[in-house]
């Protein structure tokens, strides 16, 4: 009997051991870094926590989400905002949602230009604790952000990103499948692929997508037939063409890439600029100090497509020095703007 007990659990630590080794390499804890950049990058301060970034894409300046995490998370939430950047000048951010008094903690966000010019862009926002709603904004004639709309439903569970078809529609996606608190720990750690996708179209929220792997960044190609989705814990990119009509999206292929992405961005060549979290669990240490000491290596690959055949390259890679848990790197001509989820500066880059 008791060499039986023994060798149980012999078998137990065994397993436990095998699941510790299979979690930390998962999560690219052995990996080796190298850092390196062909360009070079200066800080932007005055718009901590610029988890999202997008260009407009002919006027050359991009839409940034602001939250400062590291006060929300010592228990001192401040508003906030979104802001309009031009990389190519030298003059300072500029506030948009100054004019908007609910409670506001944006995270992704996602720009549509209607052929006469309009823009509206849509912003996931964490009011309060438990509260997750959509926000639809119109760009004024003085390029100040008009609220129009908030959207909520019993679906949105934990949004991450959103991505808008035209002005009324758009998808977003729900990191996880429980709310924040002990199962969503349970669900992160265990890798269980319980995400999902919703697809808003103008009327009701329904799901498109079911059993992701911690959906974070989503996007489209410029003709609306192709999105594409980052799983963080899958370490991959999903790609799906769009039935235009119903929104409904069938899956044509999964890329592993090897770390964990973020953000997608899409530039004018109709390239992917994907943010990454090489090693997961320094992101997770660098996301829990409230101080900011502990860093994260920040990523950024660059896709290129010929059909289904991607070329990947990665083009950023930061030991956390200059940058820590880079969320999106958002590309216009030479021009990279890379996001933090907490660092107080973003990047600005001049690309090769």
């Amino acid at each position: 009997m008791k060499k039986r007990l023994l060798l149980g659990f012999g078998v137990l630590v065994l397993v436990l051991a095998g699941f510790i080794a299979k979690t930390l390499a998962d999560a690219g804890q052995f990996k080796h870094l190298a850092p390196h950049f062909a360009g070079r990058c200066t800080p932007v301060s005055g718009m901590p926590g610029a988890e999202d970034i997008t260009f407009h894409p002919t006027l050359g300046y991009a839409y940034v989400s602001s939250d400062d995490r590291r006060a929300t998370l010592a228990g001192r939430p401040v508003q906030g905002g979104i802001y309009r950047l031009d990389p190519a000048s030298s003059a300072p951010p500029v506030l948009l949602t100054g004019a908007f008094k609910q409670a506001f903690h944006p995270h992704g966000l996602t720009l549509f230009v209607a052929p006469d010019g309009a823009q509206t862009l849509f912003v996931v926002n964490h009011p309060e604790p438990g509260q997750q709603q959509v926000e639809r904004f119109q760009v004024g004639a003085d390029g100040m952000l008009i609220h129009h709309q908030s959207l909520r439903d019993p679906a949105l569970v934990s949004p991450n990103d959103v991505v808008a078809v035209d002005a009324a529609r758009f998808y977003v996606t729900n990191d996880h499948h429980y709310p924040p608190g002990a199962m969503q720990v349970v669900e992160e750690y265990l890798q269980l692929a319980i995400g999902n996708v919703l697809y808003f179209d103008g009327k009701g929220f329904r799901e498109v997508i079911s059993g992701t792997s911690y959906a974070n960044g989503i996007n489209r190609s410029a003709d609306g037939r192709t999105v594409y989705l980052a799983q963080v814990v899958g370490r991959s990119l999903s790609v799906y063409s769009r039935d235009a009509d119903s929104g409904s999206l069938t899956h044509r292929q999964t890329l592993p890439l090897g770390t964990g992405p973020d953000n997608i961005e899409v530039d004018a060549k109709g390239e992917l600029w994907i943010a990454a979290h090489p090693k997961l669990l320094d992101f997770v240490a660098h996301a829990k100090d409230v101080s900011g000491a502990t860093r994260a290596p920040a990523q950024v690959l660059r896709l290129k497509s010929s059909g289904d055949t991607f070329e990947m390259e990665e083009v950023f890679l930061d030991d956390g020095r200059q940058t820590a848990g880079s969320a999106v790197a958002a590309v216009s001509g030479k021009w990279m703007l890379l996001g933090p989820v907490f660092d107080p500066d973003m990047l600005r880059c001049e690309l090769p």
